[in-house]
């Protein structure tokens, strides 16, 4: 929002500087994002050209002699063709910057004639685009003062950085109330619009609405004014839209421009003679055409409000007018139209169409609905002003006026809400002064919204009225307050897991990375998703389609960017968001990781030194595996009651990944090796392995009665260890020997692990031989030859009876 300092003391009485305004702007939460000072102008004076001869070396130049006030004549060469004796213009002189060209004067020989400065024209001031000669001031003008403060030129602008909820401050009166009511000045009144009226306005307007959309057009008031001469707008007027970078266009357009930025109330004027018959306000048919005032074509559609007549569409309402209801000046009767439209229409009809303009920048924010009469008739009186002519009668339609809304304000909610102690007397001078009713009852209020603020709902808005003008700067620092003891937990458990997983990938070699929470439709798809109702309404490119039921495409993608770039050895986490429905329920919190070429933990590269450690090789299943068991085991989960399934989703080999499971019903992840299919179907190439935990399907730890680790129990009596080797079928897992093996004896039995698997001939078709060893560590006395021929018997007995395992002889 842009606005001159002149413009605003046309309504605000002040004496405070343009400084002082600046900053007292921002301080009640108008920021101030730019204030032009007109610097630039200041350098250039009014001069009066002495004579003018003609250039000895050139027959389109001229040699002029010119007074700057001083009584020392200087010598310029100028090729105006206006340029004469007596001609009163705009001088710069040596050293003086020109705008409008780029460059900082200095005495030069134009054609063997030495210039000391020149005479400007409009373009070079950067006034307007004219070019066709010097400036050429009336002969009263005051030779040897400033130019900018003759042209008014010096008229600094102001621009706000307003925030949506702030529709009030979208015209300068707006500006100049909130600065009254901080006590920066006095607010400015004008008196009611007092003209005769003529007749009746006979266009008459219908809206057209069911009883659902009568939202869409709240109110409508039209007026036809006879007779009017349309013409340039005064020069006051040019300048101030000119200064906030709107073009001039005529008085009828400039009143509606100029209405819009004063008051904040955008208006629209029709040529009564190109309207056939009366307007219908209407939502647009499927198809309907308009040609708009930007001499572009919109294809409309039931979503849109329009103004038609009995040829068509003259107008899409609230956001911009028809080229061919146009005013020009050939026009003799003309239709002010001030009406008021529904902010979510407009924002969304704008948005559509891609319509950006003034009007649909307050409409859509929400203007004051009790200004849709007092702002036509003070745009009638300046047309009245301008372009002479007779009104007719004001016709109103649909405005069932305005009913604020009534907030019961505690005064004691200012320091509840702020820590600042606000008298009751200053909270009700406070917002009084901003236009609210205040009916103060004791320890409390009613606050009736004025109808120029349909930002403020309750009373937490209210407390935000008085702070912004009690002063932000008085809010004054104070420590937190010390309750005295430690602090219990803070974070969620969620999030202390999401941290935790991040630091263990990140210590296990892996770098973090951040992928898109939106992926194409086929790779959606080939992860599981591919809801229809987790596709975006609207995507910002067609390969990002549908919410991400996996981190695994975007890492994947990202893994093979890195490849394409000459970075095979690629190792990348993300511990974020994964969607399966709609609902909050089906965001998930996943850990997922991808290694791609020879990225293992043991290190990555065709280096001799890493053979030994077993790095250079490809990634495989294993990789995957250790990077999901160190997530699970970093987050605090019992390792020991992990389950580990082979195969996995179908993206992964079958034959080369695994699930994660504790308990037959609680899966905490896969991992393994990617489907060679899923590898094409994403266009990734080499060794790829990769994991999913489920971090937010973890248990929650146990409540322990304190937080102390308890005594350290070591066992004074010797551990032993133990091995089997059992015969089985290819099919049978090895975690089922381990889990049948530990079952034995859980208090004995501190570990069970798998040390070598054998097939061959002498074992028999389809069978594989898997050792074990068993550690086993009593703790209440040393165990007899007896009592270990009893557990291994019954170790040898579990994994028989659950894998059908036969000792190896």
């Amino acid at each position: 929002m842009k606005f001159t300092l002149s413009w605003l003391k046309e309504h605000l009485e002040t004496e405070a500087t343009l400084e002082e305004i600046c900053a007292r702007l921002t301080m009640i939460g108008l920021e101030v994002e730019d204030v032009d000072d007109r610097a630039a102008f200041k350098p250039f004076v009014i001069a009066k050209v002495l004579s003018a001869e003609k250039h000895p070396e050139a027959d389109r130049l001229k040699v002029l002699s010119v007074d700057a006030g001083d009584g020392k004549p200087v010598q310029i060469v100028c090729g105006a063709p206006n340029a004469r004796a007596g001609l009163v213009g705009a001088l710069a002189r040596p050293g003086d910057y020109v705008p409008g060209i780029d460059v900082t004067l200095s005495v030069g020989k134009i054609r063997g004639v030495e210039s000391h400065g020149m005479m400007c024209s409009e373009k070079e001031l950067m006034i307007s685009d004219n070019h066709d000669g010097i400036i050429d001031l009336p002969d009263t003008a005051p030779v040897g003062t400033s130019y900018a403060a003759y042209a008014g030129l010096d008229d600094p602008v102001i621009e706000i950085n307003l925030t949506p909820n702030r529709p009030d401050c979208t015209g300068v009166f707006g500006i100049a109330r909130d600065l009254a009511a901080s006590g920066l000045g006095k607010l400015k009144t004008r008196p009611a619009p007092s003209f005769a009226v003529d007749g009746e306005t006979p266009v008459k307007v219908t809206l057209d609405f069911s009883a659902e959309d009568k939202h869409l057009c709240p109110g409508f008031a039209l007026r036809l004014v006879r007779g009017v001469k349309n013409g340039s707008s005064p020069v006051w007027m040019q300048k101030r839209l000119k200064a906030i970078g709107l073009r001039p266009i005529n008085a009828l357009v400039d009143v509606t421009n100029y209405m819009t930025f004063d008051q904040g109330r955008p208006l629209h004027v029709f040529d009564a003679a190109k309207v056939a018959g009366n307007l219908t306000v209407r939502r647009a048919k499927d198809g309907e055409k308009v040609l708009a005032l930007d001499e572009r074509e919109y294809e409309l559609n039931p979503a849109n409000v329009v103004i038609a007549d009995d040829n068509g569409i003259e107008s899409i309402g609230g956001i911009m007018g028809g080229e061919h209801s146009g005013c020009d000046e050939n026009t003799v009767d003309v239709l002010i139209e001030s009406a008021l439209w529904d902010p979510m229409n407009i924002a969304k009809s704008g948005r559509a169409h891609g319509i950006i303009t003034d009007a649909r920048y307050r409409f859509e924010r929400g203007v004051d609905p009790e200004y849709m009469v007092p702002g036509i008739e003070r745009a009638t009186e300046l047309v009245l002003e301008l372009c002479g002519g007779t009104p007719a009668k004001l016709d109103v339609v649909g405005y069932d006026g305005y009913k604020g809304k009534v907030i019961d304000f505690p005064f004691a909610e200012v320091k509840r809400l702020t820590g600042i102690d606000v008298h009751a007397e200053e909270s009700v001078k406070i917002l009084t002064s901003l236009g609210f009713g205040v009916t103060s009852k004791g320890e409390r209020a009613d606050v009736t919204v004025p109808s120029w603020r349909p930002d403020v709902e309750g009373k937490a808005d209210l407390v935000e009225e008085v702070l912004r003008i009690h002063g932000v700067d008085r809010v004054s620092g104070a420590p937190l307050e010390s309750f005295g003891a430690v602090n219990g937990k803070i974070l969620t458990t969620l999030q202390i897991r999401t941290r935790t997983a991040k630091r263990a990938l990140a210590s296990r070699g892996m770098l973090e990375a951040v992928t898109w929470s939106f992926i194409s439709e086929e790779q959606a798809k080939l992860f599981g998703g591919g809801s229809p109702k987790l596709k975006l309404a609207n995507p910002i490119a067609a390969d990002m389609s549908d919410m991400r039921p996996s981190l695994l495409p975007g890492l994947i993608a990202a893994a093979q960017r890195n490849a394409d770039k000459g970075y095979g050895d690629v190792a990348i986490f993300e511990v974020s968001g994964t969607y399966e429905t709609d609902t909050p329920d089906g965001q998930r919190r996943v850990a997922g990781g991808v290694r791609r070429g020879t990225a293992s933990l043991a290190g990555s590269g065709r280096m001799w030194s890493n053979a030994a450690k077993g790095g250079g090789k490809p990634v495989d299943v294993f990789d995957a595996k250790a990077d999901a068991l160190a997530v699970l085991e970093a987050c605090g989960l019992p390792m020991g009651n992990i389950q580990i399934e082979q195969g996995g989703p179908e993206w992964f080999h079958p034959g080369r990944s695994g699930t994660i499971k504790m308990g037959p019903k609680v899966v905490l992840g896969y991992f393994g090796e990617f489907h060679p299919l899923t590898l094409e179907a994403m266009d990734a190439t080499g060794a790829l392995c990769g994991f999913e935990v489920y971090v937010d399907a973890m248990p929650e730890p146990k409540k322990k009665a304190t937080r102390t680790k308890p005594a350290l129990d070591l066992s004074p009596f010797q551990a032993a260890k133990r091995d089997f080797a059992f015969v089985v079928d290819k099919s049978v897992e090895a975690g089922a020997i381990l889990r049948a093996a530990t079952s034995a004896d859980r208090k004995l039995i501190t570990a069970v692990n798998v040390f070598d698997i054998f097939e061959g001939a002498s074992l028999g078709e389809g069978k594989k031989s898997i050792a074990i060893e068993v550690a086993i560590q009593p703790t209440d006395r040393t165990l007899t030859d007896e009592d270990f021929e009893a557990l291994s018997a019954k170790i040898v007995a579990n994994v028989e009876k659950t894998t059908g395992g036969v000792l190896r002889a």
